[in-house]
């Protein structure tokens, strides 16, 4: 039954990316930057996804199972996220905010190292230490979005503003997800099946990778329509 759910993840994964391809050959007013990055981001991690389909990308650690080239998707995929919300932070600004969006991705990665340690530890106590580590890291990085990120995106006018903030609600609501299915999964307190934690992580990955950037650039092209959207 997980194989199934993988499948359908690697269908969404590739049908975000001939709806991204398409957006990007009509941008109305959206930088081509921003549609490489959301076409990136699906293709990349359904070539992942397509490997653990197929069987692969996934070890026994301790009695359980590792699908370790989820991993390898996150570690990709979350910094391009970061900079996707950064593009629409600093869309009609004069420059990016790279030092920001560095510090960004340098605290998603203490999330994702501390993640990743976590479920390869075999001692509960240095488990749950590895995960309070990442959560606090977690804490940081929407102290992030949410202060001098979010202070940027309001220097911009109040449309591209309005994009910014629901753009970051939606993302912040949907990677909350992660650490509580890791926390209630089969890793954690085990109160959920292991193939039950797949499909979860399955449906909150296929909104976060395919449903956020929809709303994103879509809002942006909405405003493009309105004639309050211009490239810089």
């Amino acid at each position: 039954m997980t194989e199934w759910w993988l499948w359908m993840y690697v269908a969404a994964m590739a049908g975000g990316v001939v709806l991204f391809t398409r957006w990007r050959a009509d941008p109305r007013g959206v930088p081509g930057s921003e549609y490489r990055v959301a076409i990136a981001i699906p293709l990349w991690s359904g070539f992942w996804y397509l490997v653990m389909a197929l069987g692969g990308g996934r070890a026994e650690v301790a009695g359980l199972t590792l699908y370790w080239a989820r991993y390898v998707d996150w570690a990709v995929t979350a910094p391009l996220l970061l900079v996707a919300l950064m593009l629409t932070a600093t869309h009609s600004l004069p420059g990016r905010c790279w030092g920001l969006t560095s510090a960004l991705v340098g605290t998603n990665l203490v999330v994702f190292l501390s993640g990743l340690a976590a479920e390869l530890a075999t001692d509960a106590t240095i488990r749950y230490t590895l995960f309070t580590i990442g959560v606090l890291a977690f804490l940081g990085l929407y102290g992030l979005i949410w202060g001098p990120l979010r202070t940027h995106a309001h220097r911009q006018p109040e449309g591209i503003a309005a994009v910014y903030t629901e753009a970051a609600q939606l993302l912040s609501v949907l990677w909350v997800g992660y650490p509580l299915f890791w926390l209630i999964g089969p890793t954690g307190v085990d109160l959920i099946s292991s193939a039950t934690t797949s499909l979860l992580f399955v449906l909150l990955s296929i909104l976060t990778k395919v449903g956020w950037s929809i709303l994103d650039l879509g809002r942006l092209r909405a405003l493009s329509d309105r004639g309050h959207l211009t490239v810089v």
